[in-house]
């Protein structure tokens, strides 16, 4: 995967501005909240359940061969937009332990509500699993 960024623009803090992915299979991994495989949260934290919500998004994607390298596009939605402030350096942290410096084209957009309560975030993702993935 390449990133795409323009000559003179400033560079982006924890996500590319564009990508372009090889040939591949193509992975669309549905939103995926902070529950358990069984469907139960078991935090109501904000940052535990982006934890959470990002293992699902690499269980899903990983039924596909695919890595967290593979992630192309991530929109994340989200209810409190101070609580995501306040808990931007913990979601780094987990970001690098499970995705590394992989940043993909991203979008977060604030809701007033998740279908799944008492969910406080939601990622929805985009890969492009190569068809022999090293």
């Amino acid at each position: 995967m390449d990133v795409l960024q323009p000559g003179g623009w400033i560079e982006p803090v924890g996500y590319a501005n564009g990508v372009h992915a090889p040939a591949g299979r193509v992975v669309f991994v549905a939103g995926q909240v902070g529950w358990d495989e069984q469907q139960v949260f078991r935090t109501d934290d904000l940052a535990g359940q982006f934890e959470q919500a990002l293992r699902n998004v690499l269980a899903v994607l990983s039924e596909a061969g695919g890595k967290a390298q593979h992630i192309c596009r991530l929109t994340a939605y989200c209810t409190d937009k101070a609580a995501y402030l306040r808990a931007r350096p913990e979601l780094g942290r987990i970001w690098r332990r499970l995705m590394g410096r992989h940043y993909p084209a991203m979008s977060m957009i604030f809701v007033t509500a998740l279908l799944d309560e008492p969910g406080k975030i939601e990622l929805e993702v985009t890969a492009v699993v190569p068809e022999s993935t090293p």
